[in-house]
Formats: structure tokens, C-alpha cells, sequence
């Protein structure tokens, strides 16, 4: 959700962000939104050391889209799956 909505609060004219929030209102109405339980932060704890003992750095926002698709069985479908393959065990496919 916050990589969804940073970019309409980034939109460089009122009518992009016009386009921006219509995307949302479809995207949110269609898909639901999962809560970020202290289950999913601490799987997101240990995902994170885990990959920093490794020397590998996985950006915020996608270890939290990351580490609550694999905690809900779901899988992620992107056309930057880089940082999410470095989730172990969660299912990625490229867009």
C-alpha cells in the first residue's frame, strides 16, 4: 500500500494525480489489504537479519510486501521481483 500511494503523493501535476488516485480507488476495491501484525514484523525481523548476515540489504517496503505474502501463502507477481527473490521461500513471478 505505501509504494501504491508514495506515488500518487509524488505525481508532478494534478491531473497525473488524478489518474494516480483513480488507479487506487480500482486497485483498493478489487484487492484486499492485509494488516501488518506483529507476526508478519517479526518474521520481517528475522528475514532481514538473516539477510544482512549475508551482506544482502532488502529495501523496506519490500520486505514488508514480502514477508506478508510468504507469512499469508501468498505470492508476489511484479516486474521487479530483484529484492523479493531474496526472500527465502516466498513465490515470486515476473509481470
Amino acid at each position: 500500500m505505501i509504494e501504491l500511494c508514495h506515488g500518487l503523493w509524488r505525481a508532478d501535476t494534478p491531473r497525473r494525480a488524478e489518474q494516480r488516485q483513480f488507479y487506487l480507488h480500482e486497485i483498493f476495491s478489487a484487492v484486499p489489504v492485509e494488516p501488518f501484525t506483529r507476526e508478519v514484523g517479526e518474521l520481517a525481523a528475522k528475514v532481514d537479519a538473516e539477510a544482512r548476515k549475508a551482506g544482502v540489504s532488502i529495501p523496506f517496503a519490500d520486505l514488508q510486501i514480502g514477508v506478508t505474502a510468504l507469512h499469508l501463502g501468498y505470492e508476489i507477481v511484479t516486474s521487479n521481483p530483484r529484492h523479493f527473490r531474496m526472500i527465502s521461500g516466498l513465490a515470486v513471478r515476473r509481470l
